[in-house]
């Protein structure tokens, strides 16, 4: 589906839930009802035309432009070379994670020892490499989907694993909205699966609040990071004292 396509069809849905017909719409921007249908049926409509239209529907003209871009089909992981050249600099990584946190250049200047223009040669790469699309005036918009994951054992997740992850669990989780848990459990091989599909959607969860809570002034949100591992496993030191199988 091409973009003026995705994107009337965002408006559609959003003037149907907002009870605004095609005979309602005609009224209110001195059309026609045939003339109306016509220009949603060619998908002939300027961005002058598509504002009116969304301020006679009392529809946020950003809120179908944002429905049109989540909708777009995008990328659940980067290829092994994209990945590859995220760690070859650490201000790209950084900037690539600020990106799909939904951070915004002044932000991101305000947080960090970045300059502006550094800062632009980094979304600039993003854009290279497909993580974002860089628009007008620095902003820009993510190519990959809310469930995106990092590629498994892949070169980030191996950073993480080297670098982040005594960092992350050095911390108490007693602060307002955190929790830690280790539940040790013997499972079946289907009651594995199952709870691993609970946890992605879980993960679909997060995307879902993230996503809406990006509506919220800054001041309004912190970052928060979800790890959550799910292996067969026992710490080697108990095992260790596991019994030996008796010699025949």
């Amino acid at each position: 589906m091409s973009s003026p396509e995705l994107l009337l069809q965002v408006l559609r849905t959003q003037m149907r839930t907002a009870g605004v017909t095609y005979k309602m719409l005609a009224e209110r921007i001195s059309m026609s009802e045939s003339s109306v249908k016509r220009m949603f049926g060619q998908q002939d409509m300027s961005l002058s035309r598509l504002a009116q239209i969304c301020k006679a529907a009392s529809i946020p003209m950003e809120d179908v432009l944002r429905g049109a871009a989540d909708a777009t089909p995008q990328a659940d992981r980067l290829t092994l070379t994209q990945e590859k050249s995220l760690l070859a600099n650490p201000n790209l990584l950084l900037m690539a994670i600020c990106c799909l946190g939904h951070w915004t250049l002044e932000q991101v200047l305000e947080t960090y020892d970045l300059t502006e223009p550094e800062c632009i040669v980094l979304l600039a790469e993003l854009d290279r490499l497909g993580l974002i699309e860089l628009k007008p005036l620095n902003r820009y918009r993510l190519r990959v989907s809310n469930a995106f994951r990092w590629l498994p054992d892949g070169p980030v997740q191996q950073f993480f694993r080297e670098h982040v992850v005594d960092d992350y669990f050095g911390g108490s989780f007693d602060g307002a909205g955190e929790t830690l848990l280790c539940l040790p459990a013997r499972l079946s091989l289907p009651s594995a699966q199952e709870l691993v599909g609970r946890i992605q959607q879980m993960a679909g969860e997060l995307a879902r609040l993230h996503q809406g809570d990006r509506r919220l002034a800054s001041t309004e949100r912190d970052g928060f990071t979800l790890l959550v591992g799910f292996r067969s496993w026992e710490f080697a030191a108990f095992t260790a004292l596991r019994r030996t199988a008796p010699t025949k």
